[in-house]
């Protein structure tokens, strides 16, 4: 009987402790950017991510977060990222897991990024 007992306390500790948007979703979503013309550097938070035509991994977060497109003799552009709600995270609330709900928001995994594909146009200066 005590075997039992320390096995569903164990089980329900580990079940309210998970993150499960975190563990099955990861903290970053791959994002893909486009521009008009080519070439542009895309710059997340300061750190050059890649070249357009390219995809990068962009970390999520529940703050707004933004890209800058910069190409030589074109306007800097800045792109806000949309973010939906992540699913994944009701297991938590069904579960009751108030520590995972929390490692979730701190790791940015309540959202997502939607959509993955952004078709960017630079103005010439």
């Amino acid at each position: 009987m005590k075997n039992k007992l320390s096995i569903a306390l164990l089980a329900g500790i580990a079940f309210s402790a998970t993150s499960c948007a975190t563990i099955l979703t990861g903290t970053k979503d791959k994002i893909t950017f486009n521009s008009i013309p080519e070439g542009a550097k895309v710059f997340h938070k300061g750190i050059e991510k890649c070249t357009t035509p390219c995809t990068a991994e962009i970390p999520r977060s529940l703050s707004k977060q933004t890209v800058t497109l910069q190409k030589e003799g074109f306007s800097d552009k800045e792109v806000k990222l949309t973010k939906n709600f992540n699913p994944v995270t009701l297991v938590n609330i069904l579960l009751g897991g108030a520590i995972g709900v929390g490692i979730d928001a701190a790791t940015g995994s309540l959202t997502k990024y939607s959509p993955k594909a952004y078709q960017v146009e630079l103005e010439a200066k």
